[in-house]
């Protein structure tokens, strides 16, 4: 098999995919095994539209429980704060207050792996292109960062890192 990609995330974060796997492995998969006994159990199952949503709904349940497998298995804990770094540059884990130079408004992120990301949230993957932008960008310095939408000019206000 081709190596496969890594996802990551906070030891937290891996923690709860394994709790929602387990959950599904367990209770919810004897959930949807009965839903489909009590289809079974209507008649003809060429007509049986119960039945025909009872099996949809284990399709997308075990598609769920291969992707959570997916991601644990492949899942690379990050330690939030490069060590190394100088305590006011932005790293993974850090909280950035910037300012939008060209609309004048200021807003709060917080760099974070793929799988935590929440952008309404101001939670951004590091692997976007706004967090890739900052990362290694220091309190006080302006950053230009190509996106999808445009280039967005920022000035870095400051760098919290936990």
């Amino acid at each position: 098999m081709a190596n496969a990609s890594r996802f990551k995330m906070s030891r937290e974060r891996l923690e709860a995919l394994k709790q929602e796997l387990y959950y599904l492995e367990t209770v919810r998969e004897k959930e949807v095994a009965e839903q489909i006994k009590e289809a079974r159990s209507f008649g003809d199952l060429s007509e049986n539209s119960e039945y025909d949503e009872a099996k949809n709904e284990q399709g997308k349940l075990y598609s769920k429980i291969a992707e959570l497998k997916d991601l644990i298995e492949n899942a690379e804990i990050v330690d939030n704060i490069d060590h190394d770094a100088p305590k006011d540059t932005v790293t993974l884990s850090s909280i950035v207050r910037v300012r939008d130079v060209e609309d004048d408004f200021e807003e709060s992120y917080e760099i974070v792996g793929s799988q935590e990301a929440n952008p309404k949230a101001g939670r951004i993957s590091d692997d976007s292109p706004v967090g890739q932008g900052l990362i290694g960008h220091r309190a006080g310095e302006t950053v230009t960062i190509h996106a999808p939408a445009g280039d967005l000019v920022f000035e870095i206000l400051s760098v919290e890192n936990k």
